[in-house]
């Protein structure tokens, strides 16, 4: 298996995500043991932003930081995990909403499309949306 980056970076639809952790300075962080769950927008997802905004995160990496460990929660929760609770503390401090409904969660204001992607050091849900503290 690969680590959380290592999947990043070979799957096709992550290329902004990967860009982001690199100029965020978080690669390291996300190659450590964890474990961790990370909510992964894909390349559509942060193509929602208003145009600039990619560029403008990526010009103040602590600003982007705060944002992508936003995304990461500490330790490895499964679809089924998420599915038992109502919100779980992201890496960044603040409580991420999630909604479980069916077969489907809702991660804040994004929908899933992908989950359980086991990796060495956690696992990855794919959502469709960045996910914006406030």
């Amino acid at each position: 298996m690969a680590d959380i980056v290592d999947i990043a970076v070979n799957t096709e639809g992550f290329s902004t995500l990967v860009a982001a952790v690199k100029a965020a300075n978080l690669v390291e962080t996300l190659k450590t043991p964890g474990p961790f769950t990370v909510f992964a927008p894909n390349d559509a997802a942060f193509a929602k932003l208003p145009p600039g905004t990619v560029q403008t995160l990526v010009g103040n990496p602590p600003q982007l930081a705060r944002i992508l460990t936003y995304h990461v929660v500490a330790g490895k929760l499964t679809k089924a995990d998420l599915s038992k609770v109502d919100s779980v503390d992201s890496v960044e401090g603040s409580p991420i909403a999630i909604n479980c409904h069916g077969d489907t969660f809702e991660v804040k204001n994004a929908n899933a499309i992908a989950a359980d992607i086991e990796a060495d050091n956690g696992i990855i849900h794919v959502i469709d949306n960045v996910i914006l503290m406030g």
